[in-house]
């Protein structure tokens, strides 16, 4: 087994995550991120 892959993103480095813990944390980030631009369009509008 290698090294897991990592993503460039300007000077910052991303480390992708693998497994169930990966894969949770990405589903929260989404539905928060969803939740505080539905919020943030609500208070715009």
């Amino acid at each position: 087994m290698g090294t897991r892959p990592r993503m460039r993103i300007g000077n910052t480095e991303v480390r992708v995550l693998g497994g169930a813990g990966g894969c949770l944390s990405m589903i929260l980030l989404s539905i928060v991120a969803s939740v505080v631009l539905t919020i943030l369009l609500n208070v715009l509008l």
